[in-house]
Order: structure tokens, then C-alpha cells, then sequence
């Protein structure tokens, strides 16, 4: 199972591959190879693979991933594995990503894949005896034809095996995770649940998740909390869920439950979690357990985008949800789209004077990305509006979408504008500085900033 070489200042473990390492290792042996934290090349991934001879490798792949990807499944072609490819760019489009990489993919699985992945391995391994159409979520080919089985969705996520987390090692990961700024160390990811209901013309989260919310019981929360804790040393702890608030008595059973587990710990939600779900209980309870941080899905300064988006907030219920948090002394990270379809100058212009109004320690301004299988992408692919994307550079500060009227040299300097004009007010700056931990992390700050101000 492989996490491909590509940015190396965002380092995060990935549960994905985890999930599926432990749902095949009782029948097949499994490694896990993390091409970011290890530094792995293209050609020490080639010697990798020549010196384990693995039969079957697995890849996750994003859009900006494929490229890499490319050289990945060459090499593994060179030694004759079979070739299984997972993740977002696949469920997004199944049919052009089969073809895109031709001979050198075997197979692939859209949206979750435990279940399906399972059963493909133990095809492979001689020990099941069904056809491929019968393998949920497979895309496989016959006769030339590519074929995309009917998806699967684990109602029940404690009857999934958990994380492989002995095989990733979350203690050995750097101080590069996902929300970049953290108060202890180590850290681990964990997801509590997983499905989102929301409309946001822009995220592809439903492809991999689906609609339909679910969520693991209290209880295999709690101890993979405390082997975690215990076992590999964690102290902190990132809920990447979507919607880990939506059902907010869950939330707060669970969180009550993990008062009492009195471990002191900290954790955030480095995702972010829907505004409209919090009050004043469930803050309380946040807190109380050692939540530092929430991020917010703010998106938009303009009520006009944000109903384009779909997001079902406007600006004051954004303001109100602002407040509430920051009477409970809870941080804030806000995340803004710059360049989402349709919008100005001076809609760009009124979100940058939002997120500098509202009470914020940290912001960060993506520019529009048209995620594959999306909404939005949907529409713009129709309209014939995305021939001149280049998926090289399909990242958040690349400004790889502008919107008409607007060119990359404006998107990207307005991009400039935003993070200078946020950052370097004097008080914002001091919080900041005051809360990176040691060099090595602010190496990885530096660089990180480096990439999202001067990429092109």
C-alpha cells in the first residue's frame, strides 16, 4: 500500500491505506510505504519494490497525484505486480483515470474500499471464488470495455478492522501535519465518522464518503484513543471527519466520555466542522477535553457566492458563529475560496476585508480548485470552460482555474495580498510566532509559506 511522493511540508498519515492494511493482513502480508515522510524517490521507489517483489501494490491517488502516480505503476509494471489504484481521482472519474494510465493499471475501486479491496486480494491469492462484477466498487476491465461496479458503504464502521497503526507509525511523523500549528506532540489523525448531506458545489468529499452519515461507536473511539496514547505515544489527536458535530448528542457523548478517560490530551478538527452545528454545550464539552482549534469552512465574504456554493450560511450567521466560538476562548482557523466561478475582483476583495474583520488566528486563502466529479466541475466541464487546467500544477495556490475576468497573475496577487495583509498584522504575527514548537517545525512552516506565496 502506497502513498505517493509529492509535496513534502504537508506530511500526514494516511488512514486510508491504514483501514485497508488491517481488513487484508490476517490472509496476506501488508507494508505500508509513506513516499512523503520517507523521502521516497522515483528511483528509490523502483529499488524499493525490486528488493521486496511485492505481488500486488497498491496506490492512493489524487488528481495532482497522477503524474507521479504514472511513474509509480512503470515501475511496478517492470516486475510484473498487479496494479490497484484507490482514493479521490479515481472515484471522481473511473472511466478517463482507467484509460488515462492504460496497461499500467489493473484495477481500481471507487469511493470506500475496504470491503471490496478485501475481496479483490483474496481473488488474486486463490482463496475466493467469484466473478469481478461481483466485488463492490471494482473497476476492472473486460474485452476492452471498463467497467465500474455498483459502490459499497460500510453502514456499520465498527465491523471495518481499524487503523493498521502499527504499520504506519504515527509517532514517527514529523512536524508537518495537516493543520500545520499543534500544541503537543506527536499526533495522530483519527476518523469518528464519516458521509456528508451537505450541497457545497465544490468538495469532492462524497465521492470517496458518499451522503449518508455514519459514525463508529463510542466506544472503538475511546480505545483507539487510548491505544494510542498508550502504545505509540500520542498526544494530540486530529478529527478529520467532515462533520464530526453533525449529530451533535453523539458529539457530545462522546466527548463526555472522553473527560473521563483524563489523559490530557489536546486535539482540533484541522478539517473543519459545519458552524451551524455548534452551541454553547457542545463548546463547553470541546474544551473541557482539550480542543485548541477550530477550523471553519468560511469560504466567502459574499452571501452571493456562498449561495452559489451552496454552502447554506450567510455572512451575519458566519459573524454569530464567530462570536460563539471565541466567547468559549476556542481559536479560530478560517479556510476561504478565491476564484470560484463567476466571482470579481470585488467579490475576491470582500472576502480578504471579511476575514480580516472577523476575530481569527489564522486564515488561509485556497484558490478555486474544479475537484474532478464535483458540482461545479460539472458545470464548467459542460460549459467548456476547463481546457486550460494543467494537472501538474492542480494545487490550491497554483490559481490553476481563474474565473472570467480574471487572469492567474491577478488571482495569484490578490492571493499574495490576502495572506501579507492577514499575517502581518503585529498581533496576529506575535500569536503566531509564539506557537511554533521547535526549528524543525518552523522549517516546515517556512516552507509551506513559501510554496503558497510564490507558487505558479
Amino acid at each position: 500500500m502506497v502513498k505517493p511522493f509529492n509535496v513534502t511540508d504537508h506530511i500526514q498519515a494516511s488512514l486510508g491505506l491504514g483501514y485497508l492494511a488491517s481488513n487484508v493482513r490476517d490472509r496476506h502480508n501488508v507494508e505500508i510505504l509513506d513516499c512523503i515522510k520517507d523521502r521516497v524517490t522515483p528511483l528509490k521507489f523502483r529499488d524499493y519494490i525490486n528488493r521486496k517483489k511485492p505481488d500486488l501494490i497498491g496506490i492512493q491517488c489524487y488528481t495532482f497525484d497522477i503524474y507521479p502516480v504514472k511513474e509509480m505503476l512503470e515501475a511496478s509494471k517492470e516486475i510484473g505486480a498487479v496494479t490497484v489504484l484507490g482514493g479521490p481521482q479515481p472515484s471522481a472519474e473511473p472511466v478517463e483515470t482507467m484509460e488515462f494510465f492504460g496497461n499500467m493499471i489493473d484495477f481500481m475501486f471507487v469511493g470506500e474500499a475496504e470491503t471490496g479491496f478485501s475481496k479483490l486480494a483474496d481473488k488474486l491469492g486463490g482463496s475466493l471464488e467469484f466473478d469481478f462484477d461481483k466485488i463492490e466498487g471494482l473497476v476492472w476491465r473486460q474485452d476492452n470495455n471498463v467497467n465500474v461496479n455498483r459502490t459499497f458503504l460500510v453502514h456499520d464502521l465498527d465491523k471495518i478492522n481499524g487503523v493498521a497503526w502499527d504499520l504506519i507509525k504515527p509517532e514517527e511523523y514529523p512536524e508537518a501535519q495537516h493543520g500545520a500549528f499543534f500544541k503537543r506532540f506527536p499526533i495522530a489523525p483519527i476518523m469518528v465518522t464519516r458521509g456528508c448531506p451537505y450541497e457545497c458545489t465544490f468538495c469532492a468529499g462524497k465521492l470517496i464518503s458518499g451522503r449518508k452519515f455514519r459514525k463508529r461507536s463510542i466506544e472503538s473511539v475511546l480505545d483507539e484513543i487510548t491505544m494510542l496514547y498508550r502504545d505509540h505515544g500520542i498526544r494530540e489527536f486530529h478529527i478529520i471527519d467532515d462533520n464530526f458535530t453533525l449529530d451533535k448528542r453523539y458529539a457530545k457523548d462522546l466527548l463526555k466520555s472522553l473527560r473521563g478517560l483524563n489523559l490530557g490530551i489536546s486535539w482540533a478538527v484541522p478539517n473543519g466542522i459545519r458552524m451551524d452545528t455548534l452551541d454553547d454545550e457542545l463548546l463547553i464539552l470541546m474544551k473541557e477535553t482539550g480542543l485548541y482549534l477550530i477550523s471553519l469552512g468560511i469560504e466567502s465574504g459574499s452571501d452571493k457566492i456562498l449561495k452559489a456554493m451552496k454552502k447554506g450560511i450567510t455572512v451575519d450567521s458566519i459573524r454569530r458563529a464567530v462570536s460563539l466560538i471565541r466567547n468559549h476562548g476556542i481559536e479560530i482557523a478560517g479556510f476561504f475560496i478565491l476564484g470560484f466561478p463567476k466571482e470579481t475582483i470585488d467579490d475576491i476583495k470582500a472576502t480578504i476585508g471579511f476575514s480580516l474583520e472577523l476575530d481569527l488566528i489564522r486564515a488561509n486563502y485556497f484558490t478555486y480548485l474544479p475537484f474532478p466529479g464535483t458540482e461545479s466541475y460539472k458545470e464548467l466541464k459542460a460549459q467548456g470552460k476547463l481546457g486550460g487546467i494543467d494537472l501538474k500544477k492542480f494545487f490550491f495556490m497554483a490559481a490553476s482555474f481563474t474565473p472570467e475576468g480574471i487572469d492567474k497573475r491577478t488571482l495569484k496577487k490578490l492571493q499574495r495580498q490576502a495572506f501579507l495583509r492577514f499575517f502581518l498584522r503585529p498581533r496576529i504575527m506575535l500569536k503566531n510566532l509564539s506557537q511554533i514548537k521547535t526549528f524543525n517545525h518552523f522549517r516546515y512552516l517556512f516552507m509551506r509559506a513559501v510554496r503558497w506565496m510564490f507558487m505558479k
